[in-house]
């Protein structure tokens, strides 16, 4: 089955079809924005602190115990959401260029996150307390640079 003949299939589906044409769109679209508020509101409040904005009384890690729970929650939601909302106008979706910009900064995102966690966090004890290293300040900002252009890009969808 090609990408084409499955994306027609997936938002010709019934249930796809009353997400996207019934009363379920609006329904779906509010948790996805919840989803993000609180993903984005998680993520920033940990960047700003990583970029040594915010928080410098306050341990790395602590702070970090008490939000990623809540980035998880945030993430959980608007992945959820999203899909069933991509479901309904797959085909539009898939060849909207603000569309893949998106997907494509949720990528980078993503691929920042690992970075961040496989190397800069393994030193967290030698910058918990204080300025974060100079890998961690490049990654609180890169986050944020993709994450600000996730929302900018999910925003140009509606317009494309």
């Amino acid at each position: 089955m090609s990408l084409d003949s499955f994306l027609a299939w997936l938002a010709g589906q019934s249930w796809a079809q009353s997400i996207s044409e019934g009363q379920l769109f609006p329904f779906f679209e509010s948790l996805h924005i919840v989803g993000l508020a609180v993903l984005l509101g998680s993520i920033g409040i940990l960047d700003l602190r990583l970029l040594n904005l915010t928080g410098r009384s306050q341990r790395v890690t602590t702070l970090s115990k008490a939000i990623i729970p809540w980035t998880w929650v945030g993430f959980g939601l608007a992945v959820v959401s999203g899909l069933l909302i991509f479901a309904g106008g797959a085909e539009h979706y898939a060849r909207s260029p603000a569309f893949q910009a998106k997907m494509a900064l949720l990528l980078l995102a993503g691929a920042n996150m690992a970075a961040f966690q496989i190397w800069t966090w393994k030193s967290v004890a030698q910058w918990d307390v204080g300025a974060p290293s100079m890998g961690a300040r490049i990654a609180g900002g890169l986050s944020l640079l993709f994450w600000c252009g996730v929302v900018f890009a999910a925003r140009m969808i509606a317009f494309t």
